[in-house]
């Protein structure tokens, strides 16, 4: 199957439980929603651009999971789209929000979670999504154990 995500075709490392990136894709596109979304952007948000806004919280669940480091290009504006770098694999699972428009991965500064998260909404749009993310993967986890 085909992702329209930065770094899908590489993104083959496995988390504990055997999913790759391209399998958090998935259950995040059934959880990214308008109340996860940065305020700013909640306007635009759709569910046919459910990556819109998601980008810092998704990068730090990712660290939580694989480990890395969450990096930021710069968009111009002050603002930072925040990806994931794991070793050599580059991915963000959030790049469709700007279609046809292509970042630019290289030489982008690391993120610093305690930055991010000293804003409370962003904390809490974090905790929101990562309690739904993990409830998912206890689902997974259990339905594995199920079929032995």
């Amino acid at each position: 199957m085909a992702y329209g995500f930065y770094g899908w075709q590489t993104a083959d490392i496995k988390d504990a439980l055997g999913l790759t990136p391209r399998d958090y894709y998935d259950l995040l596109a059934q959880l990214w929603s308008r109340e996860t979304c940065a305020p700013r952007m909640r306007a635009d948000w759709t569910p046919e651009n459910p990556t819109l806004g998601q980008c810092s919280v998704t990068a730090f669940l990712m660290q939580d999971i694989y480990g890395g480091t969450v990096h930021g290009v710069a968009l111009g504006d002050g603002n930072y789209h925040c990806f994931n770098v794991v070793g050599d694999l580059v991915f963000d699972l959030t790049s469709e929000q700007f279609g046809d428009r292509r970042l630019d991965y290289t030489g982008c500064p690391a993120q610093d979670r305690a930055v991010h998260f000293a804003k409370a909404e962003k904390r809490e749009r974090y905790e929101a999504l990562k309690r739904a993310l993990y409830a998912r993967r206890a689902a997974i986890e259990a339905e594995s154990t199920e079929r032995g």
